[in-house]
């Protein structure tokens, strides 16, 4: 096994073919992203998640199933799970008559938990290791991109239901990971099509985008940094910023987890001070910022899979030239993502009494 396996890749449909097992194979890969195109029904999934753990059982196997918009499966018995906001909404719900005051913040927070439970145990039955998931973006009310994804504007609130939503993931076995540090709500533009700037101060966006990620140091596992300009911090997006995963976000807020790039296809994530990079120029430049994984999305379907396989070449050849050198911890944060403990399989899931409870909490 290679000291440091940081390419998080796609696959192209509902099986694996020939050349994506010998990419996965290769050492310097460390994972799967699922898409909506991968899936089919509950036992093509769990067959696909077989077949890459067949490759490597170290392989994680992540997705991006928040609720709401962001649920890439949602048929053949998954649950639509409700979007965040509305967890937020029941937070802020008045109290019923009789009842003391915060009752509804209790019940919010209740909810959250179920809802972690759920999510993670529907993935994990069908072999999915990994959720991005709890969304830390505060709702200015201006992103499209972020929206009804949010747990809410109160970065007090977004913390509590955020922790009890990593609980919930906990008790199903699944990690978190909290996205998109230091904040991607207050920006407008969408960092899959545009460079989203955003010219506030360090002072003020630690005192409220940013301070979730503080509160939660002792529970995140896993940070996924925004592909936004903070100018008056760093000319670099936060995810291939030193200052920002380094100085920011390890030594200041205490944050002793994984750090996963956002998508290195994204229009935001290979324009650098001017520059255009490749796939493996702004993967080297996030994982010398101090990240740990690099996530290269929705390139398998692009010419047989050619940019993922020359990010590898070029990254291995990075490494023979010492452009780059493997970490070890990270590669030790990396497994340490991994499930915890044997999932549920799908039928027993749906007759338990935990499951059953669960699915009546949620908002």
């Amino acid at each position: 096994m290679h000291p440091h396996a940081p390419l998080i890749i796609d696959v192209a449909g509902h099986s694996l073919t020939t050349p994506e097992r010998q990419r996965l194979a290769h050492p310097l890969v460390g994972g799967v992203i699922l898409f909506g195109r991968n899936w089919k029904d509950r036992a093509q999934l769990t067959r696909l998640c077989r077949q890459i753990k067949a490759v490597r059982p170290d392989l994680l196997i992540a997705v991006d199933h928040e609720g709401g918009r962001v649920q890439r499966f949602r048929t053949d018995g998954f649950t639509h799970l409700p979007p965040m906001a509305a967890l937020g909404a029941l937070w802020m719900t008045p109290e019923r008559k009789g009842e003391m005051a915060g009752a509804s913040a209790l019940r919010a927070t209740n909810a959250a938990v179920a809802t972690g439970y759920v999510l993670g145990a529907e993935l994990r039955a069908c072999g999915v290791d990994l959720s991005f998931a709890p969304v830390l973006d505060l709702d200015y009310g201006e992103s499209s991109v972020i929206g009804d994804r949010s747990l809410g504007r109160d970065p007090r609130m977004v913390t509590l239901l955020a922790q009890a939503l990593m609980l919930g993931l906990q008790q199903s076995g699944m990690a978190n990971c909290g996205k998109h540090f230091p904040g991607h709500g207050f920006v407008r533009a969408d960092s899959h099509l545009a460079i989203p700037v955003d010219k506030r101060s360090l002072k003020a966006i630690l005192a409220e985008d940013a301070a979730p990620y503080r509160w939660l140091s002792a529970s995140l596992q896993a940070v996924m940094p925004a592909h936004v300009i903070y100018p008056k911090v760093d000319s670099r997006p936060a995810g291939f910023s030193p200052r920002w995963l380094q100085e920011v976000l390890r030594h200041q807020l205490g944050f002793t987890g994984a750090i996963f790039s956002d998508d290195l296809s994204m229009a935001a994530a290979r324009q650098m001070e001017g520059r255009d990079l490749s796939f493996a120029g702004a993967a080297l430049a996030a994982l010398g910022a101090g990240g740990d994984m690099v996530v290269l999305c929705n390139q398998s379907v692009v010419d047989g899979g050619a940019p993922i396989d020359a990010a590898i070449n070029d990254l291995s050849r990075a490494v023979i030239e010492r452009q780059w050198q493997p970490n070890p911890s990270s590669e030790e944060r990396r497994m340490a993502l991994l499930p915890r403990g044997a999932p549920m399989d799908w039928d027993t899931l749906m007759v338990s009494e935990r499951y059953m409870r669960a699915l009546a909490l949620l908002p």
